[in-house]
């Protein structure tokens, strides 16, 4: 008689899913529009905005539900956690707080994805 937790396991999944996803186009944004317009290293934007492409890579997987993608992303995006540190203490400005938006949305995008990587491995028999 106690279907919630079958029920709570995809809604779970599924939510984390889409926080993975939303915290990965939102980073992708971040790292365009900082380094592009916002405040960009040299005035009228830096070659600092390719740093968004790899975060591109993962998009498809993560939509595609790849176990594989939540697992080297949650690992990749440790290398915008420490830039998005060095530059919160280092710059000044509204790079410093973009900065810490940076560090922000990489935590919440490794959370979501290292809960999804256990809740589904914990679904699966």
């Amino acid at each position: 008689m106690d279907t919630a937790p079958a029920v709570a396991a995809p809604l779970a999944v599924e939510a984390t899913r889409w926080a993975a996803v939303g915290a990965l186009l939102a980073l992708i944004t971040l790292c365009l529009a900082w380094e592009l317009w916002w405040a960009p290293l040299r005035p009228g934007g830096s070659w600092l905005a390719l740093k968004a492409l790899p975060l591109c890579l993962p998009l498809a997987g993560l939509l595609r539900r790849r176990m594989y993608t939540y697992r080297w992303t949650s690992l990749l995006v440790w290398l915008y956690f420490f830039e998005g540190v060095v530059r919160a203490t280092s710059d000044r400005g509204a790079s410093a707080q973009l900065a810490v938006l940076e560090i922000v949305l990489t935590l919440v995008l490794f959370a979501a994805c290292a809960l999804h990587v256990r809740l589904r491995l914990k679904k699966s028999p």
